[in-house]
């Protein structure tokens, strides 16, 4: 055979192994059972952040508590019935993780522009994984403590040759996806993952959505900008995550009132997530 027919043989064969995993992962996402328990993923995350949203509420009001969702779950666990929650946000945020991706699998093309899809979807699958994986290490009795694990993490990699470098890139990072969840929620571009219903509801939804992006958009954008601090004074301790995030800004001028806002605004991310469970384009 010749060199010219082995290469378009091995292209042949590449390309039809590449459509056959679109194919298989087209069918598995047109599953029915699969959607329904993607959509609850999107269902339990929304119970996530209405709870992360009323701790940080209770911080504002001077209470304590762990604003993030480590402190959620730890809610959940000590409720009635908590373990059967727990697995429950595990299933649903593990089948959600999933979905993202065959998502990033589907992306066509090799342009920048398909890579920065195959990025963003990607980057969604890990997120909800993740905190998949943490709903299920407090379900089997382990810890849940978001702040300790982001300060270890942080401390690991400061301790590491141009660790400083990479906790200041991973702050801008962090900081980036903070500024998008702004950007989508002002333009309201979220109604693109969703069939928006007519009316008051959809009028409704609309409004949970860019109030909540834009909430959640500050949140992230400032624990971005906690793992830049850490980077450049090189101290661990000032990476504290979302709930350190929440609890700084109720140290500003006016910072209970500011809380408080952020905190009524990822209750109604929370409640439009329960929306988009019910409508969104799969």
């Amino acid at each position: 055979m010749s060199s010219r027919a082995a290469s378009s043989s091995s292209a042949s064969s590449t390309g039809h192994s590449s459509g056959s995993a679109r194919s298989a992962a087209s069918r598995l996402q047109d599953n029915h059972a699969f959607q329904l328990m993607a959509r609850g993923g999107f269902a339990v995350n929304g119970l996530l952040h209405i709870l992360i949203g009323g701790i940080a509420l209770s911080v504002a009001f001077g209470s304590g508590g762990e604003a993030d969702q480590g402190g959620a779950l730890s809610g959940l666990a000590a409720s009635p019935g908590g373990t059967f929650l727990l697995w429950t946000v595990t299933i649903g945020l593990w089948a959600l993780g999933l979905f993202q991706v065959l998502e990033t699998v589907l992306v066509r093309g090799s342009d920048k522009d398909a890579w920065a899809e195959r990025a963003k979807e990607g980057g969604k699958a890990i997120a909800y994984l993740a905190i998949g994986f943490s709903a299920f290490s407090v379900a089997v009795g382990g810890g849940s403590s978001s702040s300790g694990q982001t300060q270890g993490l942080t401390a690991t990699l400061l301790a590491s040759p141009g660790g400083v470098f990479v906790v200041v890139l991973l702050g801008l990072g962090v900081l980036a996806v903070g500024v998008y969840f702004v950007v989508k929620g002002a333009r309201k571009k979220f109604l693109e993952d969703i069939t928006a219903p007519a009316g008051k509801t959809g009028r409704t939804v609309t409004v949970l959505g860019q109030t909540g992006y834009i909430a959640k958009g500050i949140a992230i954008a400032v624990v971005g900008i906690l793992f830049c601090v850490a980077g450049f004074t090189a101290d661990a301790s000032e990476a504290t995550g979302l709930d350190g995030a929440l609890k700084s800004l109720a140290e500003l001028p006016l910072g209970p009132v500011i809380l408080t806002v952020v905190a009524l605004g990822l209750i109604a991310y929370g409640v439009y997530c329960f929306a988009r469970a019910r409508f969104a384009r799969l």
